[in-house]
This record gives structure tokens, C-alpha cells and sequence, in this order.
């Protein structure tokens, strides 16, 4: 036994636990997805209520929850030995730890739980112990997109695109910090005054950001970008009615004819998705190699090589860009070269692959519509230090990116694709464009959801030959605007 005090722990509650663990079903607290099982035929307002009544609910359960949990984690740390803990297999250390806390309750007169609560509380302390804390149910919960520390006291979530404050906190901001250092040191990474900004990745892909005093003023803070565990595919997004048919069977045929695609959109318009799920058509015999700042991307093809950026030590050595990446990966013969996000002197060796006959590349970048993806694209030349005319410049771009496709995460929450932009080349020093389809706005009903259409402009692009010639059957009535 890895405690101090001889314990006979409830026997009850610990197979209760164990046939618990077995269904993985431990937090017995009704949830927000479950709301979402209910029947389509029911009420909206209804639904509302519901999902609100189960926010609430939870809430109160949560709070009652976590002041106990925070009780018996204190006197834990004070009874247990964390260290022949860890050295133990999981399943044997969790019998441990369950055998401790259930020893402490037994002990304890002012803290009355029952059995269900105790079951509660003994699933939390095992978060804190063996997971993330106050994190782990919030990463289990699917109906979770993103997750946002402010501090030790005020934990927000992204749920179906809309903010909302959680009840569940950290002790303090050392808690905290140790829940931080507990991200980073899984890969490899690490965070303290000398170096106060981290990213990192949870091990089921999720991307993590984490910034320390003295640059948070107001305590720790952590960003989660959540890792959808099932991989989206275009006819997903058909369903949530971010894309028009039209405009997926064009994009597919853009992919699976090599031509350059460039995803652009803002923080959280759904870039990344959009990027996986492009990735999806490019044919299976094809070698593909992908590079990241955090690894994230989620290709099902057999032939794909990851790469994946380096910070620099302690020394301030060592650090390895996406430029470096990208150079190296023209040395490893791929077809297709994947970057996940633009956004620095990488944008150099990325063109001059795509203007070299690394055709079919794909990259997401940070902007606010087409014509500014490109601006932003002719801004890291200039960061990367080159110093050629802007005509020039202009020009290698306009013959390097194809497709210009812009995702937007608009009010009610909804990720859609807006515009589809098709490069045509040069008139004068400006780059050309055409689009090709859009998404025209109406409004916004009553309940806040926008309202709007999927349109074709009528504009037939000029890359439609060079897809028919390749095999590919993109008919002309997908760009027909009357229909």
C-alpha cells in the first residue's frame, strides 16, 4: 500500500467503481450532449430549455463537487506517495489511489457524500492525479470545440460555435501551472519565465497554447483547440451546411487535379478542417508530405511523411522553422507538399515548390478574404527579405496558387465556405481574380442563425480544361447562376 494510514476501503463503492470504469461511465452528472439525443420532432424552444436546464444543473452538481474534491485532493497529497505511485502500472495505481480516497472518506465525518457522490469525487481526484484535473471532462465532452483558461478561476468553452462560461476551476495558479507543465513535458516542450509562450498537443492531436506571467498579467492561460476524433468528411460538412454541392464536387476536382490550393479564413473558421478534409481526395498511390508548427492533420492515405517545426532549447539553439522543412521536403521526392498554415518566410520555398512542379500542394493562411490572403502571401516575401519589384513578385504568386477558397465562422456560429477564387494571372502590377461561387447573405431570423444561399457567379473558371483534359468530369451547369 502506497499510503500512510492502514485502510479498508468501502466495498461497495469501490465495485462500483470498478463496473463503473468498465462502461466508462464514471461522472453520472447529466451532460450537454446528451440533451442532443432528443427527438427531432420535439419543440425548438423546448430543446433550448433543455439544453439550458442541463447547463444549470450541471453547474450547481459541479460546484457542490469540486469544494469537496478540492477537501480530500489536499489530504491526499498529505496520505499518499506520489512518487512509488507513478512508478506503479496504471491499472495497479489506480486501485491504489481508489483504496487511499476511499480510505479518506470512510475517516472523514464532515464532508457526507453519497454513493454516488463519493463515486464523483473519486473520479475527479483521479483527473487530477493520472489526467489533466479540471481539464478531463471538458476534453471528453465532444460537444467541446475549444477550451479557454483564463486563470485559475474562470474556464470558458467554444460549444456549436457560441462561448460559455464553465464551473470548473483550478485550486490556484500553481495548480494550474502544474496541469500546464504536465501538457508541455509530453512533448518534450517547456515553460517557465525564461521562455513564457508554449505550444504543444495533447496526446489525441488537440492543439494547446499556454502563456505564463509575466506576460499574462492575470494568471496562467490555456488554449485548447480541440482534435475531432472522427475525421470530418465532405459530406459532413454538405450535412451542416457549410458547402454547397456545387462547390464540393469542384473543389474535388481541383485536389485530385493538382492544382495549388490556398485555404484561407480567420482564428477558428474551420482552415484546418477544411485542409483535412481536401486532403482526403488526393489519390492514395500519391507521397505525401506534411508539414506543421504543431502536428494536427489527420490524412488517411498509406503514403504520408509528418513533419513537424522545433523550438529552440535552452541555449537557444537548435530551433527548426517550417522554412527549413520545407526545403528539406523538396528533397524527398513528394508529390504533394501539405503545410498547415502559411504564415512566415516558408511562403519563399513553398511558391518556388509550386512554380517548380510541385503541383497539388495545399496551405492554409491567416486572412480575412482572397485578395488578402495574396497581400498577406507578398508580406512574407518581404519578411523572408527579398527585394524584387512588386510586379515581379505578384507575378510568381499569381502563377503559383490556383484556388482561393475563404472559410468564415460567422455569428451563429456556423463555419461556412464564402467565396471560391480562381487566380486568371496579370493586368499590369495587380493580380487578377474570379470568383467562381459564394455564399450571398440574406440576414438573420429570429433566433440569430444567418440566413443565406450558396450561389455559382455564372463565371466558367479557366483551369475547367485543364481538369477535363485530365479525366476529370466537372460539368458546366455547376457554374450556371440561373439555376
Amino acid at each position: 500500500m502506497f499510503f500512510r494510514k492502514n485502510s479498508s476501503p468501502n466495498n461497495e463503492l469501490e465495485s462500483h467503481v470498478k463496473g463503473s470504469r468498465d462502461s466508462k461511465s464514471i461522472d453520472s452528472v447529466k451532460t450537454i450532449s446528451e440533451v442532443e439525443t432528443t427527438s427531432d420532432t420535439e419543440d425548438v424552444h423546448d430543446v433550448v430549455s433543455l439544453k439550458q436546464k442541463a447547463i444549470e444543473d450541471t453547474r450547481k452538481q459541479l460546484e457542490q463537487d469540486l469544494a469537496v474534491k478540492h477537501y480530500f485532493h489536499r489530504k491526499l497529497m498529505d496520505t499518499l506517495d506520489l512518487g512509488l505511485l507513478a512508478s506503479l502500472e496504471e491499472k495497479t495505481a489506480r486501485t491504489e489511489l481508489q483504496n487511499a480516497v476511499c480510505q479518506l472518506m470512510d475517516d472523514d465525518n464532515e464532508h457526507p457524500l453519497s454513493l454516488e457522490g463519493r463515486q464523483r469525487v473519486l473520479s475527479q481526484i483521479e483527473d487530477e492525479v493520472f489526467g489533466l484535473g479540471p481539464l478531463e471532462p471538458l476534453l471528453k465532452d465532444t460537444s467541446v470545440s475549444d477550451i479557454l483558461v483564463n486563470g485559475a478561476k474562470n474556464v470558458y468553452v467554444e460549444r456549436f460555435g457560441r462561448l460559455e462560461k464553465t464551473p470548473y476551476t483550478f485550486l490556484d495558479d500553481r495548480h494550474l501551472r502544474n496541469i500546464i507543465d504536465r501538457i508541455v513535458s509530453l512533448v518534450g516542450r517547456r515553460i517557465d519565465e525564461a521562455s513564457p509562450m508554449v505550444d504543444a498537443r495533447l496526446t489525441d492531436g488537440s492543439r494547446v497554447n499556454a502563456i505564463i506571467p509575466p506576460l499574462a498579467i492575470d494568471g496562467p492561460s490555456v488554449s485548447i483547440r480541440r482534435f475531432a476524433v472522427d475525421r470530418l468528411t465532405m459530406d459532413n460538412l454538405l450535412e451542416l451546411d457549410s458547402v454547397s454541392p456545387e462547390m464540393a464536387m469542384f473543389v474535388e476536382g481541383a485536389v485530385k487535379g493538382e492544382l495549388n490550393v490556398l485555404i484561407s479564413g480567420g482564428t477558428g473558421s474551420g482552415k484546418t478542417t477544411t485542409l483535412n478534409i481536401f486532403s482526403g481526395f488526393i489519390p492514395s498511390d500519391q507521397r505525401i508530405i506534411t508539414i506543421e508548427d504543431s502536428a494536427e492533420l489527420q490524412l488517411q492515405q498509406p503514403h504520408v511523411i509528418r513533419l513537424e517545426t522545433r523550438p529552440a532549447n535552452l541555449e537557444g539553439k537548435g530551433e527548426i522553422t517550417q522554412r527549413e522543412l520545407v526545403k528539406n521536403s523538396l528533397r524527398m521526392r513528394p508529390d504533394r507538399i501539405v503545410v498547415g498554415e502559411v504564415r512566415g518566410s516558408e511562403a519563399v520555398d513553398m511558391l518556388s515548390a509550386m512554380n517548380t512542379g510541385h503541383d497539388g500542394s495545399l496551405a492554409t493562411i491567416h486572412a480575412n478574404t482572397p485578395r488578402d490572403a495574396l497581400s498577406r502571401v507578398e508580406n512574407m516575401f518581404a519578411m523572408a527579405g527579398w527585394t524584387i519589384s512588386a510586379k515581379n513578385l505578384r507575378s510568381q504568386i499569381a502563377s503559383a496558387i490556383h484556388i482561393v477558397v475563404q472559410m468564415e465562422r460567422q455569428e451563429d456560429g456556423k463555419r461556412r465556405m464564402v467565396s471560391i477564387q480562381e487566380i486568371n494571372g496579370m493586368e499590369g502590377e495587380v493580380i487578377t481574380m474570379s470568383e467562381i461561387f459564394r455564399f450571398e447573405r440574406e440576414g438573420v431570423d429570429s433566433e440569430g442563425n444567418v440566413k443565406g444561399k450558396y450561389v455559382a457567379t455564372g463565371v466558367v473558371p479557366d483551369c475547367h480544361s485543364h481538369l477535363t483534359k485530365r479525366g476529370i468530369d466537372v460539368p458546366f451547369e455547376l457554374f450556371n447562376d440561373l439555376k
